[in-house]
């Protein structure tokens, strides 16, 4: 019931409000074009990530990295199938790494 005054008081579905992935696209080997619900768009560059621990070997494979998806509800981006993710990224940390990527850019130009 409280979801209901909160909603009617507000005029807001904090549901809908919620960061959700809607695009992942492969750029480059170890690239990511994002994009988000709120219209945000990004480049997130894994490379550094992928280049630690033995977890990331499958995606240092362009084929497979290729293979990217976005979760049902936009939560994360993984590899592998529905019933197995081998490997997944989560939704607020990649914007966290766009932005800041973003800004590294933006700082050297």
């Amino acid at each position: 019931m409280a979801s209901r005054v909160s909603k009617a008081k507000t005029g807001k579905n904090k549901v809908k409000d919620i960061l959700r992935i809607t695009v992942a696209e492969p750029v480059m080997q170890g690239v990511l074009r994002l994009v988000w619900n709120d219209g945000y768009e990004g480049i997130v560059d894994l490379r550094g990530i992928m280049a630690r621990g033995k977890i990331f070997e499958p995606i240092r494979d362009p084929d497979y990295f290729r293979q990217v998806r976005v979760e049902r509800y936009g939560h994360h981006i993984y590899w592998g199938d529905d019933e197995f993710t081998q490997i997944d990224f989560g939704c607020d940390r990649l914007r966290e790494l766009a932005e800041e990527q973003a800004a590294l850019i933006a700082h050297a130009s």
